[in-house]
This record gives structure tokens, sequence and C-alpha cells, in this order.
């Protein structure tokens, strides 16, 4: 008997799989290792496989596809309901099997090498973003302690401590001028490798025709042009603008029942580094928003004015990211207000 749907339970060397027939029945419960799955996945005719969208799913997706499957990834969150009594590795692959054919199931696309490649990018460098407000920080916290106050912003502290490394008599041991260099050395490396990876986003947003038509839309440069095209594997997985703000978290949370809508306040579901690029866009947007007479602008300025800057600038992020939306499936280019 051939089997139809196959649910797979990722892990990083044991993989448990459960493959059930048209009718439902199993006709699979097996577990392998990584070497003997691609193996045994190369012999097996082809049929719907269905995963968690977890760490390596993206690569097994790819695998599969190329040996002639049908793949399908899902948030592990709308699989969790469909496992039975207790959770084990077997359980899961069956819930797997089950979620994957549910009719009104949502996936995630499947990203390519190439989107792989430009989100591995953006994480190295959100990594030294953090790394270096970790240095800021500390180095600020430390100073106090001497009685040296410095401002929070990075460029503050990039320009007083080596005013601070060069007086001779703020109080300073050597001993302490001497780890205070070891942090400003610190500093200024992390400050090196942002900026390497700034020129390597913009390098890739040159090179790539989706980038720039996004870039043409206000409040959305090549860092978030990028991230978008890498975060968004297949936009066609959403039917309209409104499930992809959705999926980033920039709609309104809901606690309705009995007939009664309650709105609360957006549900920050998604990808958090994404979806604050797109509201931090939307803020330089708000606040250079005065004084023009486009219709975007004028809308801009009354929605400031009616719920205040925050929700003003929330509400053109989720703005944003349905008209990016729409630039991604028809591939028409950004036609600005008049």
């Amino acid at each position: 008997m051939k089997i139809k749907t196959l649910g797979i339970d990722l892990a990083k060397n044991l993989f448990h799989l459960y493959g059930v027939d048209a009718r439902g029945k199993r006709l699979l419960k097996k577990r392998l290792n990584r070497k003997n799955l691609v193996e045994f996945m190369a012999n097996l005719p082809s049929c719907l496989i269905g995963m968690e969208a977890c760490g390596g799913a993206h690569y097994w997706a790819r695998v599969f596809r190329e040996q002639g499957h049908e793949v399908k990834l899902m948030p592990p969150q709308y699989v969790k309901p469909y496992v039975k009594t207790n959770k084990n590795d077997y359980n899961d692959a069956e819930a797997i099997c089950e979620a994957v054919s549910r009719p009104n199931m949502r996936f995630v696309g499947i990203k390519d090498v190439a989107q792989q490649d430009i989100q591995s990018l953006h994480r190295i460098r959100s990594g030294f973003m953090q790394a270096r407000t970790r240095v800021v920080n500390q180095t600020r916290g430390l100073l106090a302690e001497y009685g040296l106050v410095v401002g929070k912003q990075v460029g503050q502290l990039r320009r007083r401590l080596p005013e601070i490394l060069e007086d001779g008599e703020n109080g300073l041991t050597d001993f302490s001028r001497e780890l205070f260099a070891g942090l400003y050395r610190e500093l200024l490396h992390l400050d090196e490798r942002i900026r390497s990876s700034d020129e390597q986003i913009h390098r890739v947003f040159k090179e790539s025709d989706k980038c720039q038509r996004l870039a043409e839309v206000e409040g959305i440069g090549p860092i978030t042009a990028t991230a978008l095209v890498a975060s968004v594997g297949d936009p066609q997985v959403f039917r309209k603008g409104r499930q992809m703000s959705a999926w980033l978290g920039l709609v309104p949370k809901q606690n309705s029942t009995g007939g009664k809508t309650v709105l609360l306040g957006i549900s920050k579901r998604g990808d958090r580094y994404l979806r604050t690029l797109l509201i931090h866009g939307a803020r330089s947007v708000v606040s250079r928003a005065e004084g023009k007479v486009d219709a975007r602008s004028r809308w801009v300025i009354q929605l400031k004015q009616r719920v205040g800057m925050n929700k003003a600038c929330v509400a053109l992020a989720n703005k944003n990211a349905r008209v990016a939306w729409a630039l991604l499936v028809t591939g028409e280019p950004y036609q600005k207000a008049a």
C-alpha cells in the first residue's frame, strides 16, 4: 500500500516518521538517523511530507523537494493541539501527519539558500548590535562607580571614553584605565563588524530587484527590504496583505466572545526583529510628515493627531507590511501617493 501522508519529527540525529495511506490507516512508524533518512526518503514514492518549522526544517524541505516529494512546514503551535495523550517523538510525528492533512492549516513558506544567506547575515548583525549595547551599558555602569557619568547614546561613549582615559586627574587607577581601554577596543571592534555587515547588506540590496522595489516604500530602507525578502520565503502562502501583517504581529489581538468584539494591543507574534525594523522605519516617516501635502502624509498627520505618535507608527508599519506583500506578489513597482 502506498503512503500518502508522512509526518516527520525533526531532530539533530534521530528522526521519527509516521505515515498513513489515503484512508488514514497507519502504514509506517519508524526511527532513522540522518544518514539513513536521506536514503529512505529517496527510495520512497512521492508523497505529502509535513514537518514543524524548526531548526533545520528549511534544509530538509529542500532536500525532500529535490527527491520529488511535496513538503509543507507548519508552525509548532499549530501542531500541538493534535498531540494525543503523552508527548513523545512518535506521538509528535503522528500529530504532524494529522495536522498537515487539515484543509485549513496554515503553512510556512520554504526558504531557498539565498534567502537563508541573507537571514543569517541579519542574525549576525543583530548579534553584534546586542553585544555593542551590552558593552556600552557595562562600560557606563562601571564608570558610574568611579563618579564618571556618560550619556546613553553610543556616540557619546565613543567620544567621551578616550577623553576619560587621557585625563590623569579623574581618579582612575592605572589598572582601571587598562580595563576601560580594553572595553573601548571591544567597542571599536564591534563597530567595525557592524559596519562590515551593513556593507554586505547594501551589496545584497543593490543586486536584488525585489529589495529595490520594496525600498521605494516610505519607511522601508535597504536593511528592512533585505530582511523582508529573507523572512518571507513565499508570499503566496498569505492570501492577502493582512495575513502577512498578522504574521508579523502588527494587528490587534482579539479577546472576543458572545458577539462582543474586544480588540487589545498588537499581538506581537512572529519575527520580532522584522517587526521592530518596520516600526522604526514608520517612526521616521511619521516624525517627518509635518508640512508635506501628499495624500499619504496627510493621512499620517491626521492619524497622529487622533491616536498619538506610537499608534500612528504601528498603523503605518501595518500598512507598509501590506504594501510590501502586494509588491512581492505582483512584482509591480511601488506607486507613490500623489
